[in-house]
């Protein structure tokens, strides 16, 4: 397990990791469509996560949901870096009912994201527009490249559970052993 602790004037974070996991989860940030999503994810990763979180949820969940993404971005990567016999690549799409969310990723180092979700609104108390900024945060403090595009969808839930879903799946097939590959970069290092 790996762990990690931050805290600030706005949050205060802890985030347990097992990489290698069998899918198990406990998480509390105090907004429950969020901690399901974070569920959801652990699930399908297998990964073993524990997320604890007290946030400023009085103003709202903004602090809350980015300043996961940034601690289980930099726990994630401290449990894979630096990428050695692993695949380095994944993708997945993820059908939930009539929504359907790609997500390929690059273990490369280098941070970048593409969010193309049209989710705007809430789900429950949860404000949609969050959604990007905790994979903005998970994506930039891992770092990896995460492209996340919905094919279809109208149902905000389902297409936002579907993102976690594919990231999930992506993740796992991105970590997968194969110590074929050594390092897997033409240059030789990420």
């Amino acid at each position: 397990m790996i762990e990690k602790r931050r805290t600030t004037k706005e949050t205060d974070i802890r985030v347990s990791l097992k990489l290698y996991g069998e899918g198990n989860a406990s998480v509390d940030t105090g907004v429950g469509f969020f901690d399901h999503m974070l569920e959801s994810f652990a699930r399908h990763a297998l990964i073993d996560l524990e997320v604890s979180c007290s946030g400023d949820l009085h103003i709202d969940a903004h602090h809350s949901v980015e300043d996961v993404g940034i601690v289980l971005g930099q726990v994630l990567g401290e449990a894979i870096y630096p990428v050695r016999g692993l695949e380095r690549f994944g993708n997945a799409v993820t059908v939930m009912d009539e929504a359907a969310v790609e997500c390929d990723i690059d273990l490369s180092g280098r941070a970048y994201l593409v969010f193309e979700l049209p989710v705007e609104g809430k789900v429950g108390e949860f404000d949609c527009e969050l959604t990007e900024e905790f994979f903005r945060a998970l994506a930039f403090n891992l770092p990896m490249t995460m492209h996340l595009v919905a094919r279809r969808g109208r149902n905000r839930h389902h297409m936002i559970e579907a993102s976690f879903k594919a990231l999930a799946l992506a993740l796992r097939r991105a970590v997968t052993p194969n110590e074929r590959i050594g390092i897997p970069s033409t240059k030789g290092v990420l």
